[in-house]
């Protein structure tokens, strides 16, 4: 299975026309529609379903695609890092990060570097933790950011100078924003909105034992689009301070809980990484700061 292959592939699977691939890849329908056959001929599947104007993915295209993605990543990841190694003119960091307002600290690091080397790109991939930590494992992210206790045993870690409060987001003309805080009996009958991560992790140790007793309405996995379903009146976000706009002038507040709880933010890598030389000057930049 040829690099140049998938990345046909994976052209045809977003444009969903063998054509329109062709032109963007500057190759000929007839050339690429073989290199498709052939590739279906290797792996023993068929990849697309085929219509007069469109082509669609097969479930096994689907999965395909989804491999083929990690696959290029990691091929252009590792490209960039060998383009560095002649020294620090430029280069690529990966970076998986947690929605917290924490995230200030690594941008002032990265400010920092980019200050010293400007040809230095960073690339920031937003997710919960074991979408953070899986990419990590694959070798696609050189750092993650995550907002939760560190494994010691696969990771090496910084903790970063911020705790996020825990609270809820709410429309400002709810009889409950009338509160300085919300507690969990404030709740317990309520429409909520949560991460999807909250829902494994979180829920059960704000709630404990009462976390069965919670109305889950709908699910997230972005603060944002939460606050949007907040004021749209659909329900009451679980979430961080500082990640919606609760201003005086927003239609929507923040409360924390009672009793207080936070979370602590950590930057962690892999054990024994080897990093490109990009990646290691951030790393010691976060040291010194932190």
């Amino acid at each position: 299975m040829e690099i140049r292959v998938l990345r046909y592939f994976l052209e045809v699977a977003r444009e969903g026309s063998v054509t329109h691939a062709a032109q963007r890849l500057h190759i000929s329908q007839p050339t690429l529609s073989k290199q498709l056959k052939d590739l279906e001929s290797e792996l023993g599947k068929k990849l697309f379903t085929r219509s007069s104007f469109s082509v669609r993915l097969t479930e096994e295209g689907m999965l395909l695609r989804k491999r083929a993605e990690d696959i290029l990543d990691m091929v252009d990841k590792t490209e960039e890092e060998f383009k560095s190694l002649g020294g620090i003119t430029g280069g690529d960091i990966h970076i998986g990060c947690a929605e917290s307002a924490g995230i200030k600290y690594l941008a002032r690091c990265i400010k920092a570097v980019k200050e010293q080397h400007p040809g230095i790109r960073a690339h920031l991939y937003s997710g919960d933790t074991n979408d953070l930590a899986g990419r990590l494992e694959q070798g696609l992210l050189d750092y993650a950011v995550i907002a939760q206790e560190v494994d010691l045993s696969k990771y090496n870690y910084l903790e970063l100078p911020w705790a996020d409060v825990w609270g809820v987001i709410l429309r400002r003309d709810d009889p409950l924003s009338t509160k300085e805080s919300l507690g969990v009996e404030d709740l317990l009958d309520k429409p909520l909105i949560v991460s999807r991560q909250g829902l494994r992790e979180d829920l059960p140790r704000l709630f404990g034992e009462k976390v069965d007793h919670l109305n889950v309405t709908a699910t997230i996995n972005l603060a944002y689009n939460g606050s949007v379903l907040v004021r749209e009146g659909i329900g009451y976000l679980l979430s961080f301070d500082k990640l919606a706009n609760t201003s005086r002038e927003s239609e929507l507040c923040f409360r924390p809980l009672s009793p207080r709880l936070e979370t602590h933010l950590y930057l962690i890598w892999k054990r024994y990484q080897v990093f490109s030389p990009a990646a290691e000057l951030l790393l010691d930049k976060l040291r010194a700061a932190f």
